[in-house]
């Protein structure tokens, strides 16, 4: 049975490939926007600000394979610290898997197709701005990134094997 279930219903998270982990992103470009924490109390203020080396139409990174000598504290994200990570967005494939939820029905990996996340407004497409045109992050705080798509439909647990 578990050779007819895709791979991130049966390895692991931190047995994957890089193949394989690499291809469960999304491509929402959510975790490209700038955050705001609390100093008092921790909390995560999202804002509508991406980075600069997000192509906020197409929500890729422009430079990804160089992106950490362009913006150095660009998160890598990786099985090791994905436990530590509080402010992925719901909906991230990496979170949802971490957390026992199965990805998306609109994910690539499932649809076949590289819209879905669009079409069911999970990306940052045209409603973000470029840090480089933004100014202050204090005057673009937004709910959405840290809320589940609106048109999107909720994930279904995996079921665990005994």
């Amino acid at each position: 049975m578990s050779a007819d279930l895709p791979f991130w219903q049966t390895t692991p998270l931190d047995q994957m490939s890089e193949t394989q982990w690499e291809s469960l992103c999304d491509g929402c470009g959510r975790c490209c926007l700038n955050k705001l924490r609390d100093e008092d109390t921790d909390e995560i203020v999202h804002t509508d600000v991406a980075c600069r080396l997000l192509d906020t139409q197409t929500c890729q990174c422009t430079d990804y394979l160089k992106r950490h000598r362009k913006v150095p504290d660009c998160v890598s994200l990786t099985p090791a610290i994905l436990a530590d990570i509080d402010w992925l967005p719901p909906s991230c494939s990496y979170r949802l898997l971490r957390d026992g939820f199965d990805l998306p029905e609109w994910h690539h990996l499932k649809s076949g197709g590289a819209n879905g996340v669009h079409n069911v407004q999970a990306s940052v497409q045209g409603r973000c701005i470029s840090e480089r045109r933004a100014g202050p992050l204090e005057n673009h705080l937004a709910q959405w990134p840290g809320e589940w798509p609106k048109f999107a439909p909720a994930c279904a647990k995996l079921k665990k094997s005994a």
